[in-house]
């Protein structure tokens, strides 16, 4: 659905029932003022957790749900973010604030900016441009509420626990969560993104530490934990029991076609900008409804940025 519709479906609280799932819910937090686009998921387990927070413009909404499902912001125990990028981490220092038992699980590599966000802000103003305007300046963690995580890491859920994995090729700092009760993986952005009224899977490769060769292994770390479900934060759950392994393959093959079609372009056009311009003013129109013809042509721009900046880098 267009963004036209975002305000009659963003914060509806709704039930992971895929697959075995269990205690868990998300919510649409209505990102970008598009619908279908970012979600949130909360475990209410015995130590009930959000996992990822949004890009804290629309943090009350995550709150409301949290009431509505019952969990006191008092008993809050975890807010847990895959990557500090702001569409995933904007929200962590909003609900650390009114949720003040809460712990703030980061990856370790990523923590201090979550603490002090200054250079976080200009990276993302820097690679998103005009989105910029649907967000907001994120609050600063207390160093003394972010625990910072690594692969290997579990986080203590009581009737449920998140197994941390690197998952370095959309950003050095991303990892995924395992929840094996639920014998799914909050995948971040390291499966791409589900546009599940498509039923198919684009790419995101945003600047400035997209690696193609490191996302194709983290498609592979997934494989190697080998979930019934991927619980996307772009977006929703997907039942991948019948054939995960064609679900990755689909985004390998799609993530690979999209570099090839960015370099090829920029041999053609020589000019960085032209090559931006061009795949911004093609962008795929499928995703006009899904999203808005605004959020998709603002998502190839600055997927395309980050391809080129891959490419430099390897290149070297």
């Amino acid at each position: 659905m267009a963004d036209t519709d975002t305000d009659a479906n963003a914060g509806a609280v709704r039930e992971v029932t895929t697959g075995d799932c269990s205690d868990l819910y998300y919510l649409d937090t209505g990102m970008y003022d598009t619908s279908g686009y970012g979600a949130a998921y909360i475990l209410d387990a015995d130590r009930p957790a959000v996992v990822e927070s949004g890009i804290g413009t629309n943090h009350e909404r995550i709150l409301a749900a949290l009431e509505e499902l019952g969990i006191d912001r008092e008993e809050l125990a975890a807010v847990a973010v895959t990557h500090i990028h702001l569409d995933h981490a904007g929200g962590a220092g909003f609900l650390a604030e009114k949720c003040p038992n809460a712990d703030v699980y980061v990856p370790e590599v990523g923590a201090s900016l979550l603490a002090d966000p200054e250079k976080l802000v200009a990276g993302t103003k820097n690679a998103v441009g005009d989105q910029w305007e649907f967000y907001v300046e994120p609050e600063p963690i207390p160093k003394d509420r972010i625990v910072g995580i690594e692969d290997g890491d579990t986080i203590d859920l009581g009737t449920h626990e998140l197994r941390v994995h690197e998952a370095p090729g959309h950003a050095f700092h991303q990892v995924i969560f395992e929840d094996p009760a639920n014998d799914a993986v909050f995948t971040g952005d390291a499966a791409g993104i589900w546009v599940p009224e498509r039923e198919r899977t684009v790419e995101t490769s945003p600047p400035s530490d997209f690696d193609l060769e490191q996302c194709l292994a983290d498609l592979e770390t997934i494989a190697e934990i080998d979930p019934d479900v991927l619980l996307y934060t772009h977006f929703g759950p997907r039942d991948v029991s019948d054939d995960l392994g064609g679900a990755l393959d689909e985004y390998g093959d799609v993530l690979s076609a999209w570099v090839d079609a960015v370099e090829t372009k920029r041999a053609e056009l020589e000019d960085d900008e032209a090559v931006v311009e061009h795949f911004a003013e093609t962008a795929d129109e499928s995703l006009f409804d899904a999203w808005s013809e605004r959020k998709a042509r603002a998502e190839a721009a600055m997927n395309v940025r980050g391809v080129l900046g891959y490419l430099d880098a390897r290149d070297e």
